[in-house]
């Protein structure tokens, strides 16, 4: 295992493209470094460069980004990385190894616990529902309306909207708006769902109703069981 005090820094360059059996060479020095135990090791792929050959490889050009450089790197013991060495050395047949003195001077490692599960808050009531019918195309202020009407549901603290988009539908115009293979409709039926206190719909009823042009809105009563799960020692009120 990595500790502090003096260790060998290894970077090991390859193109992209270079094959070792049947996967691409950085990936399997990758698998071969982590079954290894090596502590951490990182693969970057450079924008441009050249190597050995001489041919710069650059993503302008199409045929040259295949074989852009990888620069894998990872820090380990000078015992670890003398053990790693010779098969590493046999894997890279057309690229760079590079190895270098190197000091660690801090390890942190965080332990990730599994967060307990809370069991569920069971809040029931009655409700309302509110539900908003319009078109994908209406607009408020250069903006979709059905945009503009979330942000204001949320500006109210309306506790949750949903937009549904749908794939056919007509309204009061008789005009019918579907969904081809060759054609997508720009403007589809939207309806957005609120569900909240009788206070909070009335407030958003009446709100949205300023905003809206053609389409419709319908209020109905609900029995509403809202689940909620809180972490260990949250207080804050959902």
């Amino acid at each position: 295992m990595l500790s502090k005090g003096p260790a060998k820094k290894v970077a090991i360059y390859v193109n992209a493209d270079t094959r070792h059996h049947l996967g691409a060479l950085h990936e399997a020095i990758l698998n071969f470094l982590l079954h290894k135990g090596v502590s951490g090791a990182t693969a970057t792929r450079a924008m441009s460069g050249f190597g050995v050959h001489h041919q710069l490889h650059t993503p302008r050009i199409e045929v040259m980004a295949e074989h852009l450089p990888i620069r894998i790197e990872f820090v380990e013991s000078a015992r670890k990385v003398d053990e790693l060495l010779p098969t590493l050395y046999d894997m890279v047949t057309d690229g760079l190894i590079e190895v270098q003195d190197t000091t660690v001077v801090k390890i942190a490692r965080q332990e990730h616990k599994p967060e307990p599960i809370a069991p569920h808050e069971e809040k029931r009531g009655p409700a309302k529902l509110l539900r908003i019918f319009l078109g994908e195309a209406d607009e408020s202020g250069g903006e979709p309306l059905y945009q503009a009407i979330v942000k204001r549901l949320r500006m109210m603290e309306i506790s949750g909207a949903t937009v549904y988009r749908g794939i056919l539908g007509y309204g009061a115009k008789g005009h019918t708006h579907k969904e081809g293979f060759w054609h997508l409709s720009r403007d589809m039926p939207i309806m957005i769902s609120v569900i909240d206190t009788a206070e909070k719909i009335d407030e958003a009823r009446a709100s949205v109703e300023n905003m809206l042009g053609d389409g419709l809105i319908v209020v109905s009563d609900v029995d509403m069981i809202r689940l909620v799960r809180r972490m260990p020692g949250d207080t804050t009120a959902q």
